[in-house]
């Protein structure tokens, strides 16, 4: 029964993962309702959301590909800095220093990583309290309540201009990081947030999805490698961990097959929509653990 549950929340997430409508909120929701023991941690939503992962790669492989080259050219670039550095203080030459940021996949990869500062250190510091607030009948519902709420402020303020990365300003970055550090919590949706934070600095609104979705990639990474050590758990065992696998197996093939149609609602879509499903989704939540408590 466990392996059916596990496959349930796996079609849920790799529809789920590309809507601005916390797909981590629906899956606490539904694990607690449905009376899933959660097993260690946060893990199988982690790994769910590690299956999706592969979705999003396949779909802006042209981008990570460019991103990565550009990355280690201007680590390449930054190491001879320091070498013509320590080379002019020697001798007394003034020879010029190549431009780091010379081109827009190399400002794009900038922001990126000025993002993930804030991400890595909200995401360590709240690592303890994420499966408390997980494992809650009221955090979840009230997140995705707060999500609607971002969401339909962003879309009745008219939000959003033309930027692209040529044009975004690191300061746009921090804050688009602080929102994706703030998502660890369930209910509030980590696209939803970050496209939201995107619009509010002016990105255009092709932009800010790609961006959001990029980002997604190290901060996932990253919660997948601190949670690994679950499995060394007492409570975890040969058959949970195959279950766990099996789902993101499952979420990430689901993810394949609807990423593209999803980001285009996304992209095209009013987000007002998306927030009145959220007042729906999260009243639902708090009505349901209301009657159960």
């Amino acid at each position: 029964m466990f392996v059916l549950y596990v496959i349930l929340l796996a079609f849920i997430q790799g529809i789920l993962e590309f809507l601005p409508v916390s797909s981590f909120g629906h899956l606490c929701v539904i694990q607690e309702f449905l009376g899933m023991d959660r097993g260690p941690g946060v893990l199988l939503e982690v790994m769910l959301h590690f299956g999706t992962l592969a979705a999003i790669v396949l779909t802006f492989r042209k981008d990570l590909v460019h991103l990565l080259a550009e990355t280690l050219e201007m680590i390449l670039d930054l190491i001879g800095n320091i070498s013509l550095y320590i080379h002019n203080r020697r001798t007394g030459d003034k020879l010029h220093y190549a431009k780091l940021i010379s081109n827009t996949y190399r400002k794009f990869a900038v922001m990126l990583l000025l993002s993930m500062v804030p991400t890595i250190a909200i995401g360590f510091t709240a690592r303890r309290l994420v499966p408390l607030a997980a494992a809650s009948r009221l955090i979840p519902g009230a997140g995705i309540l707060i999500t609607g709420i971002v969401l339909l402020v962003a879309d009745l303020s008219r939000l959003g201009g033309k930027k692209a990365a040529r044009d975004a300003d690191y300061g746009s970055a921090m804050w688009i990081g602080i929102c994706q550090g703030l998502s660890v919590f369930p209910g509030l949706s980590r696209s939803g947030l970050t496209i939201s934070a995107g619009l509010m600095g002016g990105f255009s609104r092709t932009f800010a999805v790609k961006y959001s979705y990029i980002l997604s990639i190290p901060a996932v990474t990253g919660a997948l490698v601190m949670e690994l050590g679950e499995f060394a758990a007492p409570e975890m065992t040969v058959g949970l961990g195959f279950a766990y696998v099996f789902g993101m197996i499952i979420s990430g093939v689901t993810g394949c097959f609807v990423i593209r149609f999803l980001l285009k609602m996304v992209q095209n879509g009013k987000l007002r929509h998306f927030a009145y499903y959220c007042f729906f989704a999260g009243f639902v939540s708090l009505a349901l653990s209301y009657l159960v408590l």
